[in-house]
């Protein structure tokens, strides 16, 4: 901070007249919100934000151990397999025996398993659509550029989400 930067306040405000909260704090009030918003959404295809995610992180790469993709989430690996479990009795994942590590399941989306991901695609637009209504498409790529540069900045995982790093916390649903 230089001499000619104005002071920070206490508690996430500026002291400049009318700034109102810095940007962490509103990053993490829209995180929240966008949180709770993604919840209500993907109960449209019956499922929860973890399961959601366990989802995505299957079709990025078919065939990882449930092991992989708990290290990858930042997880505890009977969590994983708790959500796995769930998938699997659904319908929407299957998991195959490891032929190089017959301890360890290969884990991979079913056809039912895709057309959900499918929709939750089309969820996940609708989903942005309702948190940057107040931005243009120019706003939005700007923003998108500016934000990814933060997350790489601070080390964090593209595309993964920090609350799986909780989920090792929770009770089984």
């Amino acid at each position: 901070m230089s001499s000619t930067d104005p002071p920070r306040g206490s508690l996430g405000t500026d002291r400049r007249p009318n700034r109102g909260p810095n940007n962490a704090f509103l990053l993490a009030q829209l995180g929240a919100h966008a949180a709770q918003i993604f919840a209500r959404l993907v109960t449209e295809v019956n499922l929860n934000p973890p399961q959601a995610g366990l989802l995505r992180a299957i079709a990025t790469e078919p065939g990882r151990s449930q092991q992989d993709i708990a290290a990858q989430l930042g997880t505890a690996p009977t969590r994983l397999v708790a959500l796995a479990d769930d998938l699997d009795q659904r319908g929407l994942i299957e998991r195959k025996r490891n032929p190089d590590d017959r301890r360890h399941y290969a884990l991979y989306l079913t056809d039912t398993g895709q057309d959900t991901l499918k929709t939750l695609g089309r969820i996940a637009g609708k989903h942005d659509n309702l948190l940057l209504a107040a931005l243009s498409s120019a706003e939005r790529e700007q923003l998108h550029d500016l934000l990814t540069r933060v997350v790489t900045q601070q080390g964090l995982g593209r595309g993964v989400h920090p609350g799986y790093r909780k989920l090792g916390e929770l009770k089984r649903d």
